[in-house]
C-alpha cells in the first residue's frame, strides 16, 4: 500500500500562512507578485531551443496558460491532466475514496500532487523527444544534440514545477487560484494584441489587431474585410455579456439564524454552479489531444489526424476543432455540409464534456448537497419552519444542485463553443474563462474587503460561534 502523504511530504511546497485569516492587502500583494513572476517566466526562452514546431498553436497555449518556447511551455497542462485522471478514477470507484472524509481527501490531495509531478516529467519528455521543442536540427546525430535534449527537458520540468508552486502560492496566500489567474493573464494579453496591435505578422499583409484591420478595410472600401474584423469584435463583446449575465443568475434559498430571531439571509446557488472548472478541464483535454496529434505526426504515426500549416485537416483532431463559421459566411456567403457537421460535433463535445466534468467536480470538491448542508448548519443557519437536521436541508438542496450542475455545465460548454465558431478575438473558451475568472476574483476581493471593513461580520459568520 503506497503511503501517498509520506511521498508528498518529500516534495517542496508552499507553506500555509500562520494566520488563520490573511488581510486584503496581503492577499492582493501575493496575487500581484505571482502574476509578475508568471509574466517574467512567460518571456524567458528555453536555452538550447533550435526548433519550435508548436509556435503555430499559439491560441492553444493561452488555454494552457503557457507560451510554447518559454520555460513554462507546459503551463497548467500537467496540473489539469492529473486532476482529470484522478477525478475519473475516483468517480468510477477504482480508487475507492470518499472525499467527504478528511483522511481520504488528504490522501487524494497528496496523490494529485505526485501524479502532477509525474505528468510534468512525462510531458517534458514528450515535448522534446517527439520533436515539438527540439535542439537545432544541424546537431542531430551528435552528442551535443543529446545534451541539449536533456537540458530542454530539465528546463521544462523546472518551469512546470514552478507553475505548481505559484498555483499553491495563490491558493494559500492570495485570491482565487493560480490556474485561473494564469489563464486570464494569457487570454487578456492575447485579446489586447488581437484587438489593438498595429504590427504586421511575419509573412502577413495586414496588422494583427482587428481594430487596425477594420480601419484599413474601411479606408480601402474592403467590405468583406471590414465585416470579418467587426464580427470578431462583436462576437467577443457578446460572449463577455452572456458570460456576465450567466454568472449573475442564481437560485436563492431563504435561511435564518437560529440564535438571532427575525433576521435571515438568502443562500445563493449560482446557475453556473461549478463556475469555470468544467470548461478548463474540457478545453485542456482537447488542447492536449491536438498537441499529441501533432507529436504523433512529427513521429510519422498520425494516429489522431494530420495538420497542414497548423490547421487540422484529417482524423479525430479535425472533428474536434472549431471552424470559423462566421468568417466563411462573410467571405463566401455559404458554408459546406462538412463544416456544419464539424460545428455540430464540436458543440456536442464541448457541451457533453462540460456537463460530465461539472458532475465530476461536484463529487470531488465537496460541492454536493450533503457538503453544502453541513456548511450551512455549521454557520448557524437553518431553513425557517424546518428543524435543524442535515437530512432535511440536504433533501431541499437536492432539488436544485443536480439540475444546476447539469444546466450550468451545458451553458458554459455552449458559450465557449459559440465564441470559437464565431471567430472571436481569442479562443471562445479562453474569453469565457477569463470573464468567469475575473468575475469570481472580483467576488472574492469584495468579500475579503467586506470582512476587513467589518470584523464583527466575520466573527458573527464564523462556524466556531455556531450553537
Amino acid at each position: 500500500m503506497v503511503n501517498w502523504q509520506a511521498l508528498a511530504s518529500y516534495l517542496p511546497e508552499v507553506s500555509k500562512p500562520l494566520k488563520k485569516k490573511l488581510g486584503f492587502n496581503e492577499k492582493l500583494k501575493w496575487t500581484g507578485v505571482t502574476l509578475v513572476l508568471y509574466y517574467i517566466l512567460l518571456h524567458i526562452p528555453l536555452y538550447g531551443l533550435g526548433q519550435n514546431s508548436l509556435d503555430q498553436f499559439d491560441q492553444l497555449s493561452t488555454i494552457l496558460g503557457a507560451s510554447f518556447g518559454s520555460v513554462i511551455s507546459l503551463g497548467i497542462g500537467p496540473i489539469v491532466t492529473a486532476s482529470i485522471v484522478l477525478q475519473l478514477l475516483v468517480g468510477s470507484g477504482i480508487l475507492g475514496m470518499d472525499l467527504t472524509k478528511p483522511d481520504d481527501r488528504s490522501k487524494f490531495q497528496a496523490m494529485q500532487r505526485i501524479v502532477t509531478i509525474l505528468f510534468i516529467l512525462m510531458e517534458s519528455g514528450i515535448y522534446v523527444l517527439m520533436g515539438g521543442l527540439a535542439p537545432a536540427p544541424a546537431l542531430l546525430g551528435t552528442s551535443a544534440y543529446n545534451v541539449f535534449q536533456f537540458a530542454l527537458i530539465a528546463q521544462l520540468f523546472i518551469g512546470g514545477y514552478l507553475i505548481v508552486l505559484m498555483d499553491e502560492l495563490v491558493q494559500k496566500w492570495g485570491f482565487g487560484s493560480g490556474i485561473g489567474i494564469f489563464i486570464a493573464a494569457g487570454v487578456s494579453r492575447q485579446i489586447f494584441i488581437s484587438a489593438l496591435s498595429p504590427l504586421v505578422p511575419l509573412g502577413g499583409s495586414s496588422p494583427a489587431g482587428k481594430i487596425p484591420q477594420l480601419l484599413i478595410a474601411l479606408q480601402s472600401s474592403n467590405i468583406a474585410g471590414a465585416l470579418v474584423a467587426s464580427a470578431a469584435i462583436i462576437a467577443t463583446v457578446i460572449v463577455f455579456m452572456m458570460a456576465v449575465y450567466g454568472q449573475a443568475m442564481k437560485v436563492e434559498i431563504p435561511l435564518s439564524f437560529g440564535r438571532v430571531r427575525g433576521y435571515g439571509i438568502r443562500w445563493p446557488l449560482k446557475f453556473i454552479y461549478t463556475s469555470n472548472i468544467p470548461v478548463i478541464l474540457i478545453a485542456a483535454l482537447l488542447a492536449n489531444i491536438q498537441l499529441m496529434a501533432r507529436f504523433l505526426q512529427n513521429w510519422g504515426r498520425p494516429l489522431l489526424g494530420t495538420f497542414e500549416n497548423g490547421v487540422p485537416v484529417s482524423g479525430m483532431v479535425k472533428w474536434l476543432n472549431s471552424p470559423n463559421v462566421v468568417d466563411a459566411l462573410i467571405r463566401s456567403g455559404s458554408i459546406s455540409g462538412e463544416m456544419i457537421i464539424q460545428s455540430v460535433m464540436y458543440v456536442s463535445v464541448m457541451v457533453i464534456g462540460a456537463v460530465f466534468f461539472s458532475m465530476m467536480w461536484v463529487k470531488t470538491s465537496n460541492m454536493g448537497a450533503d457538503a453544502q448542508a453541513k456548511q450551512i448548519l455549521a454557520s448557524g443557519l437553518q431553513i425557517p419552519g424546518f428543524r435543524r437536521d442535515p437530512r432535511v436541508l440536504e433533501s431541499i438542496l437536492n432539488r436544485y444542485i443536480p439540475a444546476l450542475t447539469i444546466m450550468g455545465g451545458a451553458t458554459v460548454g455552449f458559450l465557449a463553443a459559440f465564441a470559437d465558431l464565431s471567430g472571436a478575438l481569442s479562443r471562445g473558451t479562453g474569453i469565457l474563462l477569463t470573464v468567469m475568472i475575473i468575475y469570481k476574483l472580483y467576488e472574492d476581493i469584495a468579500k475579503q474587503h467586506a470582512y476587513d471593513m467589518h470584523p464583527a461580520l466575520r466573527k458573527f459568520m464564523s462556524p466556531e460561534n455556531s450553537p
